[in-house]
């Protein structure tokens, strides 16, 4: 009885030593997290919540002034129906033109390194780049794209200029941009499947059709939940393509929530009807985080 009495306290002290020793180790982790993601987070909600200070008057608590006035804000309505539209567009096409593009290189064929590299390249380039290659595309008159046009004899369009295909043209820069990207996490996920599987298949006189549908993609769903929160996410942060390619013109037709934030915040200078902005759009980020993995995370089969 002595020597439990005598090992059960050492034994105590030792596992409180272990979890302390764990605690420091996460320590700078968690000094870094708290002060570049949950304080911002809080300031900016803090924030929201006070008026502008002008002509030398200092900030009034104001509470959900700053939300209210986002309801009769047309540039924000209007950037936000902007933004919704692009997100529907943009991450269905970029999901399924990763996931051709990653069935298209499983294969063992001859070039496939260069045909991936080729795919994955535009998710490397720097912003900036992107933007001057398709504004090249998209030149009135002597871009690539009229110069297709009128090789069929079809009149010129300014895809820039024109309200109704400002948006759609920086739509198509983002597929192009981040297809490549998301290829490289599903061709990781096929990579990882059972080949014998695909062998069992072929045996059963199961069709290619039939095979991805039955078991390569209930396989790649939790790749797909990971790349559609990721691709959400991504829909809703664009501002640098935006300053770059349109500056939100013309008659603010590509303007998006972000693009509109950065605006309010750095050229008027109204701090809190930003963070206004900015909490709404956590808040709908979280929304379609928390809808993505209650519907999809059932249906994912994890390995």
């Amino acid at each position: 009885m002595s020597i439990l009495h005598t090992v059960a306290p050492a034994a105590r002290t030792r596992g409180l030593s272990l979890q302390l020793y764990g605690y420091l180790l996460l320590l700078p982790a968690l000094c870094f997290l708290l002060l570049f993601t949950h304080y911002p987070a809080l300031a900016t909600v803090w924030e929201s919540l006070f008026s502008a200070a002008r002509s030398g008057h200092a900030p009034q608590f104001v509470g959900l002034d700053n939300y209210r006035a986002l309801l009769d804000d047309d540039i924000f309505m209007l950037s936000l129906r902007n933004n919704l539209l692009y997100a529907v567009i943009t991450i269905p096409l970029s999901v399924v033109l990763a996931l051709m593009m990653a069935l298209a290189v499983n294969r063992r064929l001859r070039g496939n390194a260069i045909t991936r590299a080729a795919f994955f390249i535009p998710s490397l380039l720097p912003m900036v780049a992107i933007a001057n290659l398709w504004l090249f595309f998209y030149t009135p008159q002597l871009g690539l794209l009229n110069k297709l046009l009128a090789l069929f004899s079809l009149p010129a369009v300014n895809w820039l200029g024109e309200p109704g295909t400002a948006l759609y043209s920086l739509m198509a820069v983002s597929v192009w941009r981040e297809a490549g990207f998301f290829m490289i996490f599903y061709l990781a996920a096929l990579q990882q499947i059972d080949p014998r599987l695909a062998e069992a298949a072929e045996i059963e006189g199961a069709s290619r059709r039939y095979y991805f549908f039955r078991v390569q993609w209930p396989l790649l769903m939790p790749t797909t939940l990971f790349i559609l929160i990721n691709a959400s996410m991504n829909a809703f942060r664009i501002v640098d393509q935006v300053i770059a390619m349109t500056n939100g013109g013309p008659n603010n037709s590509s303007s998006l929530l972000l693009f509109y934030i950065y605006r309010t915040a750095f050229s008027y200078w109204d701090l809190p009807a930003a963070s206004a902005m900015t909490v709404v759009l956590l808040v709908i980020l979280a929304a379609i985080a928390l809808i993505k993995f209650n519907l999809l995370d059932k249906r994912a089969h994890y390995q």
